[in-house]
């Protein structure tokens, strides 16, 4: 594989970023983050009113304006209420895999700042105690948080400050191997984030203008469905990036960008799609064309919101979406390589 970017650059972004919390509805860091960023870069940028990131990036031409977009919200939980036990009863921000959170760490973070790590458990934890340890249900009547501190009841813990509707971020265990694989939850989508930094990075140091003027729309509520619903007026046509889908009969691997064909939320614009499938051939780039069966993106999002644009959806392989993501930097090179094209070329 020929490599047009920088790899370091990406995958050090990347980690740096996948460390910081950010369940729907808690992304002013990551947003920071990003903002700080970009700017660094030479960027110009703005905050829309619900908190989604506006990067700016001159064209060659601005007799239109493209839109790209990634989410850097995650799936995370929130306290539902405080049991009598001391335990935390916890309601789901986005959908992550149930049965996967059994034994995590998590941290909780209350509106006061204060942070408090813990695990989420199983209702029967112990195997040498509880009958049914191994066959209760994980699910959210059956998950709870043991807190990392002192606490014997719902008083206690409610004197640590902890409250009802509380974050709880999911530890997201990011490991990159020295053979390329990025293992980590929340590559959904904070690994395109990163590919669109690296295309930012790319586009700066050498110098590169895209053929028209461009805004990225970093979002923050995509994963409970309204992440780009409100796009810039300027912006005719957007391009979501977005995890590619792996398993069931799609063709995509951990080591190719995906592009969407349709998917829960319908057919993404033809004209588009195929134009991105003859980028790719032409490059000689590994891709998959594919559709997606359970999937909606922040363009689902921006076509829902009444926006009048066209769209279409791209991004890296991602094996076990929801759970425990892994992906391979070839994935992103060649995700890196297709925005780049369709940037620069006609």
């Amino acid at each position: 594989m020929k490599e047009m970017f920088d790899r370091t650059y990406v995958l050090t972004f990347a980690q740096k970023l996948l460390a910081i919390d950010s369940p729907s509805g808690y992304t002013h860091h990551a947003i920071a983050f990003l903002k700080k960023e970009a700017q660094t870069l030479g960027y110009k940028t703005a905050l829309n009113e619900k908190g989604n990131l506006l990067i700016y990036v001159s064209g060659a031409s601005s007799e239109k304006t493209i839109g790209l977009s990634a989410h850097t919200d995650t799936l995370g939980l929130m306290v539902r209420s405080i049991k009598e036990s001391g335990t935390l009863a916890l309601t789901t921000l986005g959908g992550p895999i149930l049965p996967t959170l059994d034994g995590e760490y998590c941290r909780i973070i209350t509106r006061s700042n204060k942070v408090y790590s813990g695990t989420i458990l199983s209702t029967s934890p112990a195997t040498h105690v509880y009958p049914d340890a191994a066959s209760v249900p994980r699910d959210l009547e059956h998950l709870e948080v043991r807190i990392d501190e002192m606490v014997k009841n719902k008083e206690a813990v409610k004197k640590l400050g902890i409250a009802n509707g509380d974050i709880v971020a999911i530890d997201p265990k990011t490991t990159v191997t020295e053979n390329g694989f990025i293992k980590s939850r929340f590559l959904d989508d904070k690994i395109s984030v990163s590919v669109l930094f690296g295309v930012l990075q790319y586009l700066r140091k050498h110098d590169v203008k895209p053929n028209y003027d461009c805004i990225i729309m970093i979002s923050t509520y995509e994963e409970v469905g309204h992440g780009a619903s409100c796009m810039p007026k300027e912006v005719s046509e957007l391009l979501a990036v977005d995890m590619g889908c792996i398993g069931l009969d799609l063709d995509c691997t951990e080591y190719d960008v995906s592009i969407c064909a349709k998917d829960s939320s319908g057919p993404y614009d033809y004209a588009m799609t195929s134009h991105l499938v003859k980028l790719a051939q032409k490059h000689d780039l590994h891709y998959a064309l594919d559709i997606y069966p359970f999937y909606g993106s922040d363009v689902s999002a921006a076509l829902r919101g009444g926006n009048d644009l066209r769209g279409a959806l791209i991004g890296p392989g991602v094996h076990a979406s929801h759970g425990m993501e892994r992906t391979h930097y070839e994935a992103l090179e060649q995700t890196m390589q297709l925005v780049l094209a369709y940037l620069c070329e006609a």
